[in-house]
Order: structure tokens, then sequence, then C-alpha cells
């Protein structure tokens, strides 16, 4: 027979974590712990992010940075643009340390301080706009998917208008028309916040059938029908079980749908019925550098690669983020 063991000594009184990893104790991880473990590893969405900070850092302290390094942006520097051609005098569109970015054409504005202060429009705009559609599209959209039956259908054909709707269209027509001064707010701020409404407001249906979606598949889980079997109300059962669970979709889609809302602004201002000169934004200036591309290439490569830079960083990020809360759905 073989001998007994001997329970007696150290490895009895020992922890089971301890026996296993050699005396260093186990600790568990959230899953946000988890999710940033797995975003460390990836280094492009950790480079897109560097650079949306960084861009949001710029569009907070425009005013301090131009003061630094450039000029005020509606100045004029005609001694910059040479009088024959109407374009900067030196390569590159001027480009010299007290002109960063070079100058436009004919009235010789710095294009570095209409880039900077281009940076803080665009970003006001993609965040907020992106931050209604949110509210309105996420709010919906668990409202449709939890509820079902007819509040389903009436909120899954209300997005379905909205998708068929032509949008830009209609944004052109609701900018163009509207009045220099509404609700005690003129000028630039009521062009902001207009913008904001119309590119917040008819992009929601995209980010609702997403929730709707999720929604739909997480009110069919053992711990909804475990809230429901303690009595839970609908509303706690929203608030507690499937908000926390539709944070991770709605943070990816937040990160993904402001480049698209960037872009959109972008697009209003080269049409122009976004924000009104001689206020610099990234789409305003790339409708100006229209007539000069042949002469002066350079004024449309600075915007152009301003709004190239900002869409890429935020879509690497979102889809490194998207990676990292939900690898199984990458």
């Amino acid at each position: 027979m073989s001998a007994p063991l001997d329970l007696s000594g150290s490895a009895a009184e020992a922890q089971p974590e301890a026996v296993v990893t050699g005396g260093v104790p186990v600790t568990g991880r959230s899953l946000g712990q988890i999710a940033w473990m797995r975003l460390k590893r990836d280094r492009v969405a950790l480079t897109g992010g560097a650079v949306v900070l960084f861009l949001v850092l710029v569009a907070v302290f425009a005013p301090l940075i131009v003061a630094l390094l450039g000029h005020p942006p509606n100045e004029f520097h005609q001694d910059q643009v040479s009088p024959d051609l109407q374009i900067a005098t030196g390569p590159f569109g001027g480009v010299s340390k007290d002109f960063l970015f070079g100058v436009e054409p004919i009235n010789g504005r710095d294009l570095f301080s209409r880039v900077v202060y281009g940076a803080r429009i665009s970003m006001i705009i993609g965040v907020f706009s992106t931050l209604l559609s949110v509210v309105i599209g996420g709010t919906l959209g668990v409202t449709a998917g939890y509820f079902g039956g007819w509040v389903d259908t009436v909120l899954s054909r209300l997005m379905d208008l909205f998708l068929a709707f032509p949008i830009l269209i209609f944004s052109i027509a609701i900018a163009g028309v509207a009045p220099d001064r509404a609700f005690g707010v003129s000028g630039d701020a009521l062009r902001v916040l207009l913008l904001i409404f119309i590119i917040g407001f008819f992009q929601w249906p995209y980010i609702g059938r997403i929730i709707r979606g999720q929604t739909l598949s997480l009110r069919e889980r053992e711990f909804v029908d475990a809230a429901r079997c303690l009595g839970a109300s609908d509303a706690r059962i929203l608030r507690a079980e499937l908000l926390p669970n539709l944070f991770a979709p709605i943070l990816v889609y937040f990160t993904l749908l402001i480049p698209t809302n960037i872009l959109f602004e972008a697009a209003l201002s080269f049409l122009n019925v976004g924000i009104r000169p001689p206020t610099a934004t990234w789409g305003q200036m790339l409708s100006d550098a229209t007539q000069w591309y042949q002469s002066d290439p350079w004024f449309m490569v600075v915007p152009g690669t301003a709004i190239f830079i900002t869409v890429l960083a935020f879509n690497l990020f979102g889809d490194g983020l998207r990676d990292a809360l939900d690898p199984r759905g990458g």
C-alpha cells in the first residue's frame, strides 16, 4: 500500500491560488481592464487615439496656439503674395518660420491659423452632432428593441423613412434658408448650433438600428429573465441590465460616427451652406482652393490633409476600440 499523503505541512496551509501561481495571489480583472490590455497591444489604434487627443487639444487651445505660432486667421498679409500672379511668393505656398503652412492666394491669410481654427469648428460640430445622434438613436433603438410589437414596428419604419430621405439635399435647403438670428443667437454661434442639429438629427437612424439589434439580443438573455422574475420594472431593467451592456457598442459607434459627421460638415461648408466666411472651416478652405488648384495646389493640400488625417485617426481608433471591447465581433 502506498503511504498516506502528508497534508500537515505548509502546502496544506497555502491558499489554492498561491499554490498555482507560485505564491503570487491571483487578482480579478474587470472588463474595462481587459479591454485596456487589448487596446494597449494595438499600436495602430493607440496612434489614432493619440492623434485624436492631439486634435482635441488643438481645438481647445486654438487661440493660444495661434498667438504663439501664427497670426490672426483673418489678417491679410499681401506682402507675402506676388502682385502679378496673386499667389504666394515662396515655394509650397510660402511656407516659412513665420507662416508654417504658407498663405492663401490674393489676401495672404495665414493657412496655419485657419487650419487650427478650422479644427475647432470641425471638432465641435462633429462631436456634439454625434452626441445628439447617439442620444436620439440610442433612446429610440433601446425602446424599439426592448418593447417590440407595435412600438418596434413604428420606430423601425421611422428609421427606414429617415434612411431613405435625401439628407444632404434637405440639409442644404435648411441651412440655405436659415435666418441670421433666432432664439437670441446670431452669427457663427447660430450656424454651429444649426449644423449640429441638422447633422445630429438626420444621422440618428444609423446608430438607432445598431442599438435596436443589440437590444433584441440582450432582452432574451438569462440575466434579463432573472430580473423579470425578481419583479424588476421595465425602467429598472433598461437602466440596470441593458444600458451597461450597451455602453461598449455605443462608445464604439460614437467614435466611428464622429468622422462621418466631420465630413458632412465639410461638405456643407464646401457647398457654401455651412459656416459663413470669413470664419475658417476646412470645407470652406477646400471650396476656395478649387479656384487655384492649377496655379497654387498647396492651398488645396493643407485643408485636404487636415480632413484626411482627422478622419483616418478617428476610424483607426474606433476600429481598435471595437476589437478591444468585442474581439469576437471583429
